[in-house]
């Protein structure tokens, strides 16, 4: 009995499963038009069509510790969708979701911070959101700093920042808690060429270390570099997943030409 017990401690869990999981959105019609349409409406007492848009279908996969999962796929096909929710930024309408450790979330990033706040007060706050204690951002305030390139204005609000000096604080602040899991929807497009290597290099010494990566990039040659395993979303539901360069040769040929695309 020992034995056995001892076989199934080495089974590690999943540090992300993800269970049939289906996400819809209920659009409602609400365009006026002109004052005569309007005015037609309020006497008529109509309401706003409503349609309901199934962005995923079913999905099921797991992310085992040290992986690193690329997701790839046309635009609308659900994978920003698919992290938010992973994120939990939404709801499932169905399905689930488990997560095993501490998620580190790269999505739209600097969209937390507060114009009026200065860089070092956005640094707090969204540091305390992601679960840092005051001492800890202490501790790693001059490597969050650093990793920015943004000393020179880290007393200046918010609202004097670039959107790039905003998307990096963001990558330093969320890339500097003690995170397991790291959740990245394109957010390494966020500076010049030597910054994005700078992030890579991170992120490869983030999975170095045991953590565990799901994230969303248009960047074949990205996630060649740093993917162990590849995803292929298409209308909601996994087309394929396996090894990055087998998935991907098989997504770019079957990738509309920029002809089909505009018709």
């Amino acid at each position: 009995m020992a034995i056995c017990g001892a076989r199934l401690n080495e089974v590690e869990a999943p540090k992300i499963r993800i269970t049939d999981l289906h996400k819809s959105f209920v659009l409602h019609d609400v365009h006026i038009g002109t004052l005569k349409s309007w005015l037609l409406r309020i006497g008529q007492k109509a309401k706003p069509k409503r349609q309901v848009k199934h962005v995923l279908r079913g999905i099921s996969f797991d992310v085992k510790r040290r992986e690193c999962v690329a997701i790839v796929g046309r635009n609308g096909a659900g994978k920003s969708t698919m992290l938010s929710i992973v994120a939990k930024v939404y709801r499932p309408t169905s399905g689930s979701v488990e997560i095993n450790g501490r998620v580190a979330p790269l999505l739209e990033l600097g969209s937390g911070f507060h114009p009026d706040l200065t860089g070092l007060e956005n640094v707090y706050f969204n540091a305390m959101l992601l679960g840092l204690t005051e001492d800890q951002i202490k501790e790693r305030l001059d490597e969050i700093v650093d990793f920015a390139e943004i000393r020179e204005y880290i007393e200046e609000p918010i609202r004097t920042y670039s959107s790039g000096m905003i998307a990096r604080l963001g990558f330093a602040v969320a890339s500097h808690v003690d995170a397991e899991i790291l959740i990245v929807d394109e957010s390494l497009a966020v500076g010049d060429f030597q910054f994005v290597q700078k992030c890579y290099a991170h992120i490869r010494r983030f999975q170095m270390r045991g953590g565990t990566i799901l994230f969303v990039s248009h960047s074949s040659s990205s996630i060649k570099d740093i993917a162990t395993r590849c995803l292929w979303v298409e209308q909601g539901v996994v087309k394929m997943d396996g090894n990055p360069d087998e998935v991907i040769k098989e997504y770019q040929s079957n990738a509309p030409s920029p002809e089909s695309a505009a018709n």
